[in-house]
């Protein structure tokens, strides 16, 4: 499920309370205030004869200026992708930053699980720095190496710092 709408409180609530009125179990989620804008995530479990009435019931927090659009669940689509690799990046502010680096990810069959960025002003200058970590899936059959220079010539390219670490245990490995 995704919920957006303009931020105030009480939106998790109310989305809450509407899952355990219908007997629904709150799995897992991910949520944010964004400009203003609070959007979230969210996996739900619930009876599969509730699920048209919390539907409407959550439709009807339109009212509210809160969009609701749920799905069921389907196959992750990432089989055969069992590496877990952290990507990290700095860098001065410029246009094409996150493009550049999603394209060398996706000519690898990489998969973005979760993207942070963020701009914030550099400590000395002021000037608008570039920040992004990225939770990565990839195929077995990825070659590393290979993605890792391509990253560190599009790095040189951007004038950014990159690093790119394997998850080992949860924790990412020593980075490059």
């Amino acid at each position: 499920m995704t919920v957006i709408g303009p931020d105030r409180p009480g939106l998790v609530e109310a989305v809450a309370r509407l899952v355990a009125a219908h007997g629904g179990n709150w799995l897992e989620s991910r949520m944010a205030r964004l400009g203003g804008q609070f959007a979230g995530i969210l996996r739900i479990e619930l009876p599969a004869e509730r699920q048209n009435q919390l539907m409407a019931e959550l439709k009807a927090l339109s009212s509210e200026g809160l969009s609701v659009v749920a799905s069921p669940d389907r196959p992750a689509g990432t089989a055969g992708h069992t590496r877990k690799l952290v990507i990290e990046l700095v860098g001065q502010d410029r246009p094409g930053i996150v493009r550049e680096i999603a394209a060398a990810l996706a000519a690898h069959g990489v998969n973005v699980e979760e993207l942070q960025t963020e701009c914030a002003s550099a400590p000395m200058s002021g000037e608008p720095l570039f920040k992004a970590k990225a939770l990565l899936s990839a195929p077995a059959a990825c070659d590393i190496n290979r993605l890792r220079a391509e990253l560190e010539k599009i790095a040189a390219d951007l004038i950014v710092d990159i690093s790119l670490g394997e998850m080992l245990a949860g924790k990412p490995s020593v980075w490059s």
